[in-house]
């Protein structure tokens, strides 16, 4: 009886924690969802001795308003920005020719897709639309509800209406966050 109840509890905690995370997929897992349930892509691109990369997995991306409305809304995906693996975009092949296996933790070669993103800074979180088009990349540390301002500027389209800066500005002031804080 005592191990039924154990294993019960453990399973309750796996469920719970596992609620409490966001689901990260390869991107191409994302661009084959997307074919039977067209969603919005949110492409975290970090690299592995980025300091600012590691504070947005801890204090955003763990945060349960960030977790839930991403999980409902996004296929999250996780890219290392100099990592080794190969990328189908649009079909074309991205890959890093350049990588270093033994500077897998510091600074390596730029992975092709980054490049093509354009990405300069990290953390970048990119935005892909239904059709994998680019949205926007929103370069730098976001905690909570400054994600919040994008994540639903993005999924509910509002950004095709902006034609300028002061259109974007507006938005901004006007915008009430409901995320919590904190985790």
């Amino acid at each position: 009886m005592k191990k039924i109840v154990f294993g019960a509890f453990v399973l309750l905690l796996a469920i719970k924690v596992s609620a409490q995370e966001i689901n990260w997929i390869t991107f191409e897992e994302a661009v084959a969802l997307q074919k039977k349930n067209p969603k919005k892509i949110m492409m975290d691109v970090y690299t592995n001795w980025c300091g600012p990369c590691k504070m947005l997995d801890r204090d955003t991306f763990k945060n349960k308003d960030v977790v839930a409305y991403v999980n409902a809304n996004f296929y999250a995906v996780k890219f290392n920005a100099e990592g080794n693996t190969t990328v189908t975009y649009k079909d074309n092949t991205f890959s890093n020719p350049g990588y270093d296996p033994a500077k897998a933790n510091r600074r390596n070669s730029p992975h092709e897709f980054s490049r093509f993103l354009r990405v300069r800074a990290f953390p970048t979180i990119a935005f892909f639309d239904e059709e994998l088009n680019l949205i926007a990349p929103i370069t730098g540390y976001q905690r909570p509800q400054q994600l919040e301002l994008y994540l639903k500027l993005f999924k509910d389209d509002k950004y095709k209406d902006m034609k300028s800066q002061e259109a974007f500005n507006e938005y901004y002031k006007n915008f009430k966050p409901s995320f919590n804080q904190t985790k």
